[in-house]
């Protein structure tokens, strides 16, 4: 009798990587050229986009790959993105600027991660990552303000029970901003992250934080624009910047290339402004700009040369945003963290616009840029293209109607609550 083991790993990895090769068993009256374009197609297919097949597989797997795949996308979501191969760049980019960082980021998002499923919140969220994001940067922007330095094992139980945190003050926040059909991008990072700096300060004997001022580096002006889509993640290196550009690409060139204009913004906006160059080599002009730019430049919005132009004027007006609110947070001696990105990108989704060219998509349908435009063209397909901005208010239920009209449904979009 032939005994089926559902639950080891191996085999079920084997079949998934046999998928690649697959395309050799073509028929044999095609041409080797073809054989091997299939191939090609079929392994870009299955590693870039959001690796829709590999999630499927992770699905039917045990917990402890479910939640590596979490962590390793809750990384990648920090930058809007929902792949794990592109989290597992990151994170290697993270070892290699501090791996006390690195392990405080990961430990983060498990937190987050596994206090939303205990609290049963959205499967399928919780599996594309969207619960971890904000406990990553919640651990790993503790271990960058620690005054304690690396290697401060006592600074994991703070981190553990503030990232832990994170999926009720998003769910929260959620039940408010979902009236309006909006995110909660990262403010319960924001608001969690202040609490505890605000709460210990400079002075407390057991988890000191550094004073706002005290951690700007000087680098070459060239590698200000990089280095501000590293400082997303609190990190100065070039190295680290590099694999992280690396993992965007990997997943989507549209969120690559977005990323390298809002951090170009941020910087010429810190340029005109007269702010110490110390500041803007260093990135931080930039890390806000970055993630507004990426909002409105195709994950929200369908991407079109209007909707990249309404991106590039979010994004310088991100940097000045940041500007006021660092002056503004420096009072009270606190980070200005991403409070800009989220009130700036805010504004801009809720922008009311008749132009068809400008339609923010509903959060259920929400994916990465050239997915969002599939299912924009799917909607003029069928005749129901929205005239205005406000598809976003959209029921789940009637997006989904105007999908129905495919004739195969394996090419429908798949729906993912954000």
């Amino acid at each position: 009798m032939r005994v089926e083991l559902q639950f080891l790993v191996l085999p079920g990895l084997l079949q998934f990587l046999s998928r690649i090769v697959g395309a050799w068993a073509v028929r044999e009256t095609q041409m080797p050229v073809e054989r091997m374009s299939a191939l090609v197609c079929l392994s870009v297919g299955l590693f870039t986009g959001d690796m829709r097949q590999f999630g499927e597989w992770v699905k039917r797997q045990v917990f402890i790959i479910q939640l590596l795949d979490c962590v390793l996308r809750g990384v990648a979501q920090v930058m809007f993105v929902n792949n794990p191969l592109s989290g597992l760049l990151v994170v290697i980019g993270l070892f290699v600027q501090n791996p006390w960082w690195a392990l405080n980021g990961l430990l983060g998002t498990a937190g987050s991660t596994v206090s939303a499923v205990l609290l049963r919140l959205n499967r399928e969220a919780v599996l594309a990552g969207l619960h971890g994001y904000n406990g990553a940067l919640v651990g790993l922007l503790m271990a960058v303000f620690s005054a304690k330095g690396t290697w401060y094992g006592w600074l994991l139980a703070p981190n553990l029970f503030m990232s832990m945190l994170c999926p009720i003050v998003s769910s929260a926040l959620s039940s408010v901003v979902s009236r309006w059909d909006l995110p909660v991008f990262t403010l319960p990072f924001n608001i969690l992250v202040c609490s505890h700096i605000a709460a210990t300060g400079s002075t407390h004997p057991y988890f000191p934080v550094v004073r706002c001022n005290s951690w700007r580096l000087s680098l070459q002006l060239f590698l200000s624009v990089p280095v501000g889509v590293g400082q997303v993640f609190g990190c100065d290196s070039p190295w680290t910047a590099g694999l992280i550009l690396l993992a965007l690409l990997l997943c989507s060139p549209t969120i690559c290339f977005h990323a390298i204009l809002g951090s170009a913004a941020g910087m010429c906006v810190g340029l005109v402004l007269a702010a110490p160059h110390m500041d803007v080599y260093s990135g931080m002009w930039g890390y806000n700009s970055v993630l507004s730019c990426i909002a409105v430049g195709g994950v929200f919005y369908a991407l079109t040369w209007q909707t990249h132009v309404l991106a590039l004027i979010c994004a310088f007006f991100c940097a000045y945003m940041t500007s006021a609110i660092s002056k503004l947070m420096s009072v009270l001696a606190l980070p200005a963290c991403t409070w800009p990105f989220c009130l700036s990108t805010l504004i801009f989704l809720l922008l009311s616009s008749e132009n068809p060219a400008m339609c923010r998509l509903p959060l259920s349908s929400v994916s990465y840029p050239e997915e969002n435009r599939h299912y924009l063209k799917q909607l003029k397909a069928s005749g129901k293209a929205p005239t205005h901005n406000r598809v976003g208010n959209l029921q789940e239920g009637e997006a989904n109607d105007q999908l129905e009209v495919e004739s195969d449904p394996s090419d429908s979009v798949k729906v993912q609550e954000m």
